[in-house]
């Protein structure tokens, strides 16, 4: 293979019929093209390959089914305190003995985090719930029921 002297564009220079690359259609056909799609990608374009598609080749990590994903819905002890009025109100929380009994699966909820204070006597059915947030509803005489996990 001979070494270019000059780069590429100095051929493309000038309004020439030619633009620098001889008579008779070179570079003209498909012939220049070095194949349809990604032919040669392992062959003659593999300096291309190494430069601008690294990752082209090879399996790459894995991606779990989408159905197969179980979306978490996060809620911190803090905004529980604060949405206690507004779930009573709605019918979605209810009152058993002096505790409030909450399903936040029902709700929407999958987790309870333990950030921020409580301090009604609450009584929490969740999926899954943080060591910090059982021991703050705890502490003030409550109950979680992890019902997953």
């Amino acid at each position: 293979m001979v070494v270019r002297k000059r780069k590429k564009s100095r051929h493309l220079r000038g309004r020439t019929r030619t633009m620098g690359w001889g008579r008779i259609g070179q570079h003209r056909g498909s012939g220049s093209r070095g194949g349809f799609g990604a032919a040669g990608m392992h062959k003659h374009k593999w300096s291309w390959v190494v430069k601008y598609a690294p990752t082209w080749f090879g399996k790459h990590g894995f991606n779990p089914p989408k159905g197969l994903e179980e979306k978490i819905t996060e809620i911190n002890v803090g905004e529980l305190e604060e949405k206690i009025d507004e779930w009573l109100s709605r019918g979605l929380a209810e009152r058993e003995g002096d505790k409030i009994v909450i399903d936040l699966a029902k709700i929407g909820y999958s987790k309870l985090l333990g950030r921020g204070r409580i301090t009604r006597l609450v009584k929490v059915y969740v999926p899954y719930a943080t060591e910090l947030a059982v021991k703050k509803i705890e502490k003030i005489g409550g109950e979680v029921v992890k019902t997953r996990g």
